[in-house]
């Protein structure tokens, strides 16, 4: 197997996930939307998603996820040292949600701090954590993914009300020493990309300094389709090269959770076989920062995702932005 370094791993020790108990079918979109369930499905492969009350705030769910990942690595939160949430939709400009989640959980002293890279941020997180650890100056990182989308969904508009859901996904991270080849455990390369240039393509048409508003997100849903099956393609073959491995080595692959027609297209491009590919858009529709641990979780959970298994994930979000992790189980 060929030799990366450093030899200093990031280990996944946790997962945790919260989804908000409200459920919006495609039947209920049928009500408000001239749409169908067939219209929907053909297009998205969603049929239904959660979507948060008001008393859900995107603190909440992610605080209920970190919990959760807590627990599942056997960890006290007061021996986390790094907390980053990564989240479009914090409860307020500032303080930060990751300072939210600090306090809930009845932390003092770790660094917390909120990314914001839209759909890509869990990826963006996960490897600026990574990146702490792996230096020495950080031991344990809680890393979360939380998004109420649906607060900045206009519900008026069919092309993009009927992909969002709510969730929040989180991971505990564990600086571990490793021998410095494939075959370690932890987080093996990750590979990051923005272009702001096709930043018209989906956005906030509002914001503090502009329009002092939230405002509402747009999409031109045909060139993110394009450009997101290309970036993804990019993102995952340059995380192939840096370990010198093909798509046959990898054993599954989480890809953001935007649209099954991505998904698909994205993994026959990599070379991806189909069973390898795990999709949870049909029950979550897109979750953006949450979607990645979101789909951790369900494989997990599921059996699927085994100790020592090699996983891809991939993500391409606002920006545009977009990136990938091969992470060993």
């Amino acid at each position: 197997m060929s030799p990366v370094s450093p030899c200093l791993r990031s280990i996944v020790i946790g997962l945790g996930s919260c989804l908000p108990q409200r459920i919006v079918s495609n039947a209920d979109l049928e009500k408000t939307l001239n749409t169908t369930d067939e219209w929907i499905v053909e297009r998205t492969g969603i049929k239904q998603r959660h979507i948060a009350t008001k008393e859900e705030c995107t603190s909440i769910l992610g605080c209920r996820a970190a919990e959760a990942a807590l627990r599942d690595a056997q960890c006290p939160a007061s021996e986390i040292d790094l907390i980053i949430v990564a989240t479009t939709t914090p409860d307020y400009t500032f303080p930060s949600v990751a300072t939210q989640l600090q306090s809930s959980l009845g932390m003092e002293n770790a660094a917390a701090f909120d990314l914001q890279a839209v759909c890509s941020g869990f990826i963006f997180a996960l490897a600026t954590a990574d990146k702490f650890l792996v230096s020495g100056s950080h031991r344990r990182a809680l890393v979360v993914g939380a998004d109420t989308i649906s607060r900045i969904v206009d519900w008026k508009d069919r092309a993009t009300s009927i992909l969002f859901g709510d969730g929040a996904g989180a991971i505990v991270l564990e600086a571990q020493e490793g021998n410095g080849t494939t075959a370690d455990r932890g987080i093996l390369t990750s590979y990051l990309r923005s272009d702001g240039r096709h930043g018209d393509k989906l956005h906030m048409d509002g914001g503090p300094s502009t329009t002092q508003t939230v405002g509402k997100l747009r999409m031109d849903g045909r060139e993110v389709f394009r450009n997101a099956v290309s970036m993804m393609t990019d993102a995952g073959q340059a995380a192939f090269k840096t370990l010198g491995i093909t798509a046959e080595d990898v054993d599954w692959f989480v890809p953001h959770q935007a649209n099954r027609r991505i998904i698909d297209a994205s993994a026959e491009k990599l070379g991806i076989a189909p069973h390898k590919v795990v999709t949870t858009v049909d029950l979550h529709g897109n979750t953006s920062a949450a979607s990645v641990p979101l789909a951790l979780c369900v494989a997990r959970d599921s059996g699927r995702i085994k100790h020592g298994d090699l996983l891809m994930i991939e993500a391409v979000g606002g920006g545009l932005t977009w990136g990938a992790a091969l992470i060993r189980w």
